[in-house]
């Protein structure tokens, strides 16, 4: 398997988002616009399965990296999610005024 970065070279930006786009649940889940419960429940299951099936290889060292690395990609796309929702209520505040 070809190994995909994690960034951008020249912007330093994640491009994580990029490989979830590819991501057939995601799509289908967005698809309408609404995630119910039960898309939730199965992203969580996912999101479960994938951590499962890499902690127990990891080392400690590399456990508390990946750890740190989840957790600031977690509030990464938590912020970048209200910074987004803010600009489109700010701009719809303008084209209104």
């Amino acid at each position: 398997m070809t190994r995909i970065s994690w960034f951008d070279e020249k912007t330093h930006m994640p491009v994580i988002d990029e490989q979830v786009h590819k991501l057939s649940t995601f799509v289908d889940a967005m698809a309408d616009g609404v995630i119910d419960d039960s898309e939730l429940a199965k992203q969580q299951s996912s999101v479960v399965e994938a951590m499962q099936a890499v902690e127990g290889d990891l080392n400690d060292e590399q456990h508390a990296k990946i750890t740190r690395l989840m957790v600031e990609l977690s509030a990464y796309n938590i912020m970048r999610l209200l910074h987004e929702l803010h600009q489109t209520r700010l701009e719809r505040t303008l084209s209104l005024g």
